[in-house]
């Protein structure tokens, strides 16, 4: 029946989202004196959408560059369901994407997806994100003339081309307008049922707030709250009723 089918992906869903992609534990780092993140631990769960908030200096992109293997961290773990990852073999694991690059700046946009398409022996990928990002127009476009919205989409392709279960994106909706917005968070939040598992940098709460599963508050170098935004709303003591949204929980935590 209808029902059952309901009950039984509801359950499958949850399995899912129960069973842990990657363990961060204790994760530090100094930049002299100064601790940037401090004892940094949670989990991400497979098949989520999981949002890392919190404000300026908080160390966002210092946790991204800890965990991708890229800045190496003065303390603390980062393991899979088997065994604890070493830097480089992160890798294999997770795709950063960092704000602000702009990779092959002679080269055009088609060369770019090509190449990656080519690289990881994604099929015939390449011209459907063309299509999914709105690039058609831009492929023949050197990357180093986008603008920062334009290439924004182009990295963004770059990286569903990618095989790694994780992806980590740092603010992926910056540079984008209000329609771009609402058309990446679609195709971002279609791809738990590919089999990707995503983690978000942002800074818009309204945008956190939408495509996030599951959020994580990062203020200070250290976690203040985990957890969905009833759970975070639980945290805040706010009441659940009427405690409003996560601005309202994000000002309680932070």
């Amino acid at each position: 029946t209808i029902q059952t089918c309901v009950e039984t992906n509801a359950w499958q869903l949850a399995l899912r989202l129960s069973m842990n992609l990657l363990n961060v534990n204790g994760i530090t780092k100094h930049y002299g004196p100064r601790a940037v993140l401090q004892d940094v631990s949670f989990n991400v769960h497979q098949g989520e959408v999981l949002g890392l908030i919190g404000p300026n200096g908080a160390g966002k992109t210092t946790l991204f560059e800890c965990l991708a293997g890229l800045l190496p961290d003065d303390g603390g773990t980062v393991s899979d369901a088997t065994q604890t990852l070493a830097q480089q073999q992160r890798k294999n694991t997770l795709f950063y994407l960092p704000d602000g690059i702009a990779p092959w700046a002679q080269q055009t946009v088609r060369w770019a997806l090509h190449f990656f398409e080519r690289l990881y022996a994604a099929g015939n990928k390449a011209d459907e994100l063309l299509a999914a990002l709105k690039l058609e127009r831009l492929q023949h476009a050197r990357i180093g003339s986008l603008s920062k919205g334009e290439r924004k989409r182009t990295l963004l392709a770059l990286s569903l081309l990618t095989p790694q279960p994780l992806l980590l994106l740092d603010e992926p909706f910056d540079g984008l307008d209000l329609r771009q917005t609402r058309e990446v968070m679609a195709l971002l939040r279609a791809q738990p049922a590919r089999g990707r598992t995503l983690m978000l940098s942002i800074h818009q709460l309204t945008d956190a707030a939408r495509v996030c599963d599951r959020l994580v508050l990062l203020s200070n170098g250290r976690i203040v709250g985990v957890g969905t935004l009833d759970e975070l709303r639980t945290t805040a003591k706010l009441d659940q009723v009427s405690g409003g949204g996560l601005e309202e929980v994000f000002l309680a935590l932070t």
